[in-house]
C-alpha cells in the first residue's frame, strides 16, 4: 500500500494532524489505491508560507527559463503517459482511453505554457502627448490557491498550475480527496524537472478544512476553483471579503439539439459519447437532448438500441464503454434525481437503477439512464446531476429548441447537429453558452482555446489558451515621458 505525503517547501512531509485517509478504486472498493495525509489548517499555512517565501525569487526568473522547467516536466508526463493513465483509471474509474486523454490534456497544456514563456504578450499604444510612450506589462500576482475536482485529476490541475507558474506565481494545490494520486504524480514530475522547492506545494485533506484555510489566509492572493456552483458561490463569498482574485469554473446542464437535416448516425454517436462518456461526470456532459418532432421517434429508437449495447464494467478492460461513478454518495445522489424525475412525471425509458451483482458488486456502477416526456420546468431538466442520466425533449421548431436549451441557470457547453448552414449560424448566435459545437457533442474542448461559461457556470474568467493568463497576471501600465517638461494628460493639448 503506497503512502503519499504532502509536498511543502520542497519536501514530502506528513500532516501535522498525524491523520490519514484512504483513496479507493470506485470499480473495486476493496482496492486501496493509496493512503494520503488528512491535513489541517497548520499544514496549509506552512505551505502558503513556503510559497510566499519563494515568490520573490520565482517571479524574477525570466519567463523563458520558467518555461524550460515546465517543458521538462511535460516530457516526463509523455514518458509516463500509460502508467499515469492506468493509475488514474484505478482511482477515478474512467475507462483507459479517457484517462489517456486526461494525461494528454496535461501534456498539451504544458507544451502550450512552454511556448507562452516566449510570448506573454502585452500592448503598447500611442500617448496623447508628444515625446511620451505608453506601455503595458503582465506581472505575476503572488501565491495562488488551486482547488481542483476529481473528474479530471491531472488535466484540470495542469490547467491551473502550468499557467500560474509560467506567469511567475507560486502555488498551493489542494486536490480532490477522491483523486489525489494523479495530482501527486503531476507534482512529482515538476519536482523531477527541477522546479525549486516551495514554488509548488501540495496539501491533501477535506475541503472544509484545507480549502477553507486557503480562502481565509491573507497571503493567498488568487483562488482558482473548478467544481459545483454551490461551492463556487461559497468561495466567491469568503474570498470576496478578503478581496482575493477569484476564478470559478462551475456547473453545466448542456443541451444537444438534433434537427431533421442532421446526419442522424453522427448525432447518435455524439449524444452517446457526450452523455455517457466519463459516466456523465463532466461539467460539459450532454445532460439534455432536444429533438425535432420530425425525427423524434426514429432517433429515440436508435438511441435506446445503442445504449442497450454499451458495455459497462471494469474500466481497465479495453473493451469497456463505461465505468463506475466516483463513490457511493454520488451514486445515491444520481438515484435520488432519477426518483425525482419519475415522481415529477418524466417517463423512464431505460436504466434508472444501480448495477449490482457480478461484475458490479464491488463498485459504484449505475445503469445509463434515459428519460423522455421531460418538461423544461422539471428538476432533472434544470439541475446538474453529474451522472449517466439523459433528459430528452421534443420540440416543433428551431426557435423552440433554443428556448428549451437556454431555459436553465447554466451556460457552459452546447451543441447542434444540422447540415443546414442557416440553422448552424443561428445556433452560434442564439445558444446561451460559452462553448457551442456544430455537428459535434458537448464535450471535447481543446487546450489552446478559451474554456468556460456564462450565467451560473462561472464568474466570467476563461481557462485554457491565452485567456487563462488573465487569471494569473495583473496589468501594469507604464508611462515614459522624455519631453523634459511637465505634461498634463487631459489638460495640456498638443500644438505643433
Amino acid at each position: 500500500m503506497k503512502v503519499y505525503k504532502n509536498y511543502i517547501g520542497g519536501e514530502w512531509v506528513e500532516a501535522s494532524t498525524g491523520e490519514t485517509f484512504e483513496n479507493r478504486n470506485p470499480a473495486n472498493w476493496d482496492e486501496v489505491v493509496g493512503v494520503f495525509q488528512k491535513s489541517g489548517k497548520e499544514d496549509v499555512y506552512r505551505a502558503v508560507e513556503a510559497a510566499k517565501k519563494m515568490y520573490p525569487h520565482w517571479k524574477r526568473v525570466p519567463a523563458p527559463k520558467r518555461a524550460e522547467i515546465l517543458r521538462r516536466a511535460t516530457e516526463i508526463l509523455v514518458e509516463r503517459k500509460e502508467e499515469l493513465a492506468r493509475l488514474m483509471t484505478r482511482e477515478m474509474g474512467k475507462i483507459l482511453p479517457e484517462t489517456r486523454g486526461d494525461v494528454q490534456e496535461a501534456i498539451d497544456t504544458g507544451f502550450y505554457a512552454f511556448g507562452e514563456g516566449r510570448r506573454l504578450f502585452s500592448f503598447n499604444t500611442p500617448s496623447e502627448l508628444p515625446n511620451k510612450f505608453a506601455l503595458t506589462f503582465r506581472r505575476p500576482i503572488g501565491v495562488v490557491g488551486a482547488i481542483t475536482p476529481w473528474n479530471f485529476p491531472m488535466a484540470i490541475p495542469s490547467w491551473k498550475i502550468f499557467p500560474a507558474l509560467l506567469a511567475g506565481n507560486t502555488v498551493v494545490l489542494k486536490p480532490a480527496s477522491d483523486t489525489p494520486a494523479s495530482s501527486a504524480e503531476l507534482v512529482k514530475a515538476l519536482e523531477e524537472a527541477g522546479l525549486p522547492g516551495g514554488v509548488l506545494n501540495y496539501v491533501t485533506g477535506p475541503g472544509s478544512i484545507v480549502g477553507e484555510a486557503l480562502l481565509e489566509n491573507p497571503d493567498v492572493r488568487v483562488i482558482t476553483f473548478t467544481g459545483s456552483s454551490e461551492v463556487g458561490s461559497r468561495i466567491a463569498e469568503v474570498a470576496g471579503k478578503h478581496l482575493k482574485k477569484v476564478s470559478l469554473e462551475l456547473g453545466g446542464k448542456n443541451p444537444q439539439i438534433v434537427m431533421p437535416s442532421a446526419d442522424l448516425e453522427l448525432a447518435l454517436d455524439g449524444v452517446v459519447w457526450g452523455a455517457f462518456g466519463t459516466t456523465g461526470q463532466r461539467c460539459t456532459a450532454t445532460s439534455r437532448l432536444i429533438l425535432h418532432e420530425d425525427i423524434y421517434d426514429q432517433f429515440i429508437e436508435m438511441l435506446v438500441e445503442r445504449v442497450k449495447n454499451l458495455k459497462i464494467g471494469d474500466p481497465l478492460d479495453e473493451s469497456t464503454d463505461m465505468g463506475p461513478v466516483i463513490n457511493e454518495k454520488q451514486r445515491q445522489n444520481i438515484h435520488r434525481y432519477v426518483e425525482i424525475g419519475k415522481k415529477e412525471g418524466a417517463r423512464l425509458l431505460i436504466g434508472g437503477h444501480p448495477l449490482t451483482g457480478e461484475p458490479y458488486d464491488k463498485g459504484w456502477f449505475y445503469a445509463p439512464t434515459i428519460f423522455v416526456d421531460v418538461e423544461p420546468h422539471m428538476t432533472i431538466a434544470q439541475e446538474e446531476i453529474f451522472g449517466p442520466v439523459l433528459a430528452v425533449f421534443k420540440v416543433k421548431s428551431l426557435e423552440e429548441a433554443f428556448e428549451v436549451a437556454n431555459n436553465v441557470q447554466y451556460g457552459l457547453s452546447s451543441s447542434i447537429y444540422t447540415r443546414n448552414l442557416l440553422e448552424a449560424m443561428k445556433a452560434i448566435e442564439e445558444l446561451e453558452a460559452g462553448i457551442t459545437y456544430i455537428n459535434a457533442p458537448t464535450i471535447g474542448a481543446e487546450t489552446h482555446l478559451p474554456f468556460g461559461g456564462i450565467k451560473k457556470t462561472g464568474n466570467g474568467h476563461r481557462e485554457g489558451g491565452w485567456t487563462v493568463y488573465e487569471i494569473f497576471t495583473e496589468w501594469k501600465t507604464v508611462y515614459i515621458d522624455f519631453s523634459g517638461t511637465l505634461q498634463r494628460a487631459q489638460i495640456d493639448t498638443w500644438e505643433e
